[in-house]
C-alpha cells in the first residue's frame, strides 16, 4: 500500500495533482493462453502515456526522448547524383549571370572609351594601306602614340572571312562578321586618321600615296596625296581567273560582303525559278545544280552550307523540288583540301559522298557560259576528255592575284620585276628594293601561304618591331642628350655614366629583335552535316581529327578568334536562331 502511494506521488508531478482522469475505475485484466504481438509501453499503459506527456508538450515526442522499444530509422543521405546536379544547376545559371554582366560591361567600354589625345605633329607618318587581317592585326597592338597614323581602306570595317560561306546561305548575317574601323581605331591611346579611298599610286621616290574616292557619291575633290615617312602596304588581293573566259561574268566569287549577298540573292532566284508553275524538267535540273570552283577550304565549307540549306530548310519549304538539288565540286588538283592530311582528305571526301556532293578532281575549267561550264577531264588513265556540266549558279573560290597598285609598284622597283605573286619581302618584312615600306598579307611573298593566319601573325610581328623602333629612337635620343652634357657642368659624373650604360644596354636589348617566323597553329574546315575536320598542331607534332565534336570545336575556335565581344555574341545568336527557326530564305 505504501509503495502504490508512492507511486502515485510520484504521478503527480511537484504539484501533487493527479489528472482528472487517473481517479477513473482500472480496466479489468483478463488473462489469455493466446500470444499477442509486442506492443510499446505506451500502448500497454495509457495512463502512463498521457501524463508523461508534460504541459505543453506532445507525448509522441515526449515519450520518444525517454523510451525507445525498437531500433532507430536510419537517416536518408542526400543521393550525390542528385547534389551533382543542383550544384551543376547552380554553377550554370551563376555563369550566365556572369556572362551577361560582361557583355553588358564591355558594351559600356565600347561605347564610352577613354578620350584620346593627338600625336605630336613632329613624329613620323606612318601610313597603313587595307583593313584586312594583316592591317587590323598591326593596329591592334601598335602603339599610336608613337607615331601619326593614317588607315587608307576602300572599306571602311574588318570583315572575319572565315565564317563569309555562312553568310550565303543565312546561317550568318554579314553585319555579325563585320567589325567597324572607326570602332576600333576610337580605341586606341592616341587619335589615328582614316581614309575610305582606294590608293592607286605608290611613289617610294617621293614618300608619297595617290588615293581615289570610289564611293557612289563623290565631292569635289574625289583625288589627293598623302605623305608618308613609314609605309605598311596590306591591300591584299584579287580573284584570279587564270585567263578564262567568261568566269568574271557569269560566276560569283567569295571574297567580300557583297559577294555572299549577290550568291544568297542568286540562290533564291534559281530556287523560285525552278518552282515557277509549268517549268520544263531538263530547266529545273539545271536550275538547281549549283557548281563551286576550288577544293580549297572556302569551296568546301560553301559546298557543305549549301547541302544544308537544301536539306534543312528548302526540303521542307519546297519539298517538290528539293530532290533535284545538287552540287558539285571542281578541283583541279588530284584532292579536295590539300593542306590537311590524308586521312583528313579522305574523310572529307567520303562525307560528301554521303552528302550526295560530286567531288570532282583533276578537272580544268576551260570556258564558261551563261548556263554551262565546259571543263577538261583527266581520267584515271591519263587520258583527257571535255566535258559541259549545266548550272544555276557558279561560285569561283580558287586562286589569287596582285591588285592594280600593286602591280603598278612592282613595275617601278627593278628588284621587283621577278615577282609575280606579289611584292617579295625579307625576314623583316621589307619589300625589296626599298626603304621604310613594309608589306604583310595576301600581296607580300614572305614563303608562306596567303592565309588569315600568315596575314595576323605578320601584322602582329610589324606592331612589336614598330614599338621597339620608337623606344630604340627615344633612347638613342636620351643617350645623345646625356653624353652631348657630361662633365661639362658640376655635378655627379659616376652616377650620369652608370644611367648611360644601362640604357646602353637597354638599347641593345631592343635592337636584338628576331625576324619574322611564322608558327603554324592549325587548319580547320566544316565539310556540311554539322561535320568538321581539323588539323591542329599540338607540341611537336599536328592532332587529325574530324566529325561531330571536331565541329563543335571548330565553332568555338572561330567565335574565339572573331575581333570583339560584339560579333561573337552576334554570331553565337545567329547559330541559335538559325538552329531555333532556320535560316532565311526571303529574296533581298
Amino acid at each position: 500500500m505504501a509503495s502504490s502511494s508512492r507511486a502515485l506521488a510520484r504521478l503527480a508531478g511537484p504539484s501533487g495533482r493527479l489528472p482528472a482522469h487517473a481517479h477513473a475505475p482500472a480496466p479489468a485484466i483478463s488473462f489469455s493462453t493466446i500470444p499477442r504481438p509486442r506492443q510499446s509501453i505506451n500502448a500497454l499503459n495509457p495512463v502512463l502515456r498521457t501524463v508523461s506527456s508534460g504541459p505543453g508538450l506532445p507525448s509522441s515526442r515526449y515519450t520518444a526522448r525517454r523510451f525507445a522499444d525498437a531500433s532507430p530509422r536510419p537517416t536518408r543521405k542526400p543521393r550525390r547524383i542528385r547534389t551533382t546536379i543542383k550544384w551543376l544547376w547552380r554553377a550554370t545559371y551563376l555563369s550566365i549571370l556572369a556572362g551577361c554582366g560582361l557583355v553588358i560591361y564591355d558594351g559600356y567600354l565600347d561605347r564610352h572609351p577613354d578620350e584620346q589625345f593627338v600625336p605630336d605633329p613632329n613624329k613620323k607618318t606612318l601610313v597603313i594601306l587595307g583593313t584586312g587581317w594583316g592591317s587590323i592585326a598591326l593596329l591592334k597592338k601598335l602603339d599610336t602614340a608613337n607615331y601619326n597614323v593614317i588607315v587608307i581602306s576602300p572599306r571602311n570595317y574588318f570583315l572575319f572571312t572565315p565564317l563569309l560561306p555562312s553568310c550565303t546561305t543565312g546561317n550568318i548575317e554579314h553585319r555579325s562578321i563585320m567589325e567597324p574601323v572607326r570602332q576600333i581605331l576610337r580605341h586606341k591611346r592616341a587619335a589615328v586618321k582614316f581614309y575610305e579611298a582606294e590608293a592607286t599610286h605608290i611613289d617610294v621616290d617621293k614618300k608619297v600615296v595617290k588615293i581615289t574616292d570610289n564611293s557612289d557619291i563623290k565631292g569635289r575633290v574625289h583625288e589627293t596625296e598623302v605623305p608618308y615617312d613609314m609605309l605598311v602596304i596590306g591591300v591584299g588581293a584579287e580573284n584570279a581567273t587564270f585567263g578564262i573566259p567568261g568566269v568574271r561574268e557569269h560566276s560569283c566569287f567569295l571574297k567580300e560582303i557583297r559577294d555572299a549577298q549577290a550568291i544568297r540573292t542568286k540562290i533564291m532566284d534559281c530556287v523560285e525559278t525552278a518552282a515557277f508553275k509549268d517549268q520544263e524538267p531538263e530547266e529545273v535540273d539545271r536550275l538547281l545544280h549549283m557548281v563551286v570552283v576550288g577544293g580549297g577550304p572556302t569551296g568546301v565549307e560553301f559546298a557543305g552550307e549549301l547541302r544544308d540549306f537544301f536539306d534543312e530548310d528548302i526540303q521542307k519549304l519546297i519539298p517538290e523540288i528539293a530532290p533535284r538539288f545538287r552540287v558539285t565540286l571542281i578541283e583541279a588538283l588530284p584532292n579536295v583540301l590539300p593542306m590537311f592530311s590524308k586521312q583528313l582528305i579522305d574523310y572529307t571526301e567520303s562525307t560528301f559522298k554521303e552528302e550526295h556532293i560530286t567531288i570532282m578532281t583533276k578537272t580544268m575549267v576551260k570556258k564558261v557560259t551563261d548556263r554551262t561550264v565546259e571543263a577538261e577531264v583527266t581520267g584515271p588513265d591519263g587520258k583527257k576528255s571535255l566535258v559541259t556540266i549545266p548550272f544555276g549558279l557558279l561560285v569561283w573560290a580558287t586562286g589569287n592575284t596582285v591588285r592594280p597598285v600593286v602591280r603598278d609598284l612592282t613595275a617601278q622597283i627593278a628588284a621587283q620585276k621577278d615577282s609575280r605573286r606579289g611584292l617579295a619581302v625579307n625576314e623583316y618584312l621589307v619589300v625589296q628594293g626599298t626603304r621604310d615600306v613594309w608589306a604583310v598579307g595576301d600581296c607580300a611573298v614572305a614563303g608562306y601561304a596567303p592565309t588569315a593566319q600568315v596575314a595576323s601573325q605578320e601584322g602582329a610581328f610589324l606592331a612589336r618591331l614598330f614599338n621597339n623602333m620608337a623606344k630604340t629612337e627615344a633612347l638613342e635620343q636620351e643617350i645623345r642628350d646625356l653624353s652631348s652634357g657630361l662633365n661639362l657642368k658640376p655635378g655627379d659624373t659616376a652616377a650620369e655614366t652608370q644611367e648611360i650604360e644601362d640604357l646602353e644596354r637597354q638599347l641593345r636589348r631592343l635592337r636584338d629583335i628576331k625576324p619574322f617566323y611564322y608558327s603554324h597553329q592549325g587548319s580547320l574546315a566544316y565539310i556540311g552535316s554539322e561535320k568538321a575536320v581539323a588539323d591542329v598542331a599540338w607540341l611537336n607534332g599536328n592532332v587529325a581529327s574530324g566529325g561531330k565534336l571536331t565541329y563543335y570545336f571548330w565553332r568555338s575556335a572561330y567565335l574565339s578568334m572573331c575581333f570583339s565581344t560584339r560579333n561573337r555574341v552576334l554570331v553565337a545568336l545567329d547559330w541559335v536562331k538559325a538552329k531555333v527557326y532556320g535560316r532565311d530564305v526571303s529574296r533581298e
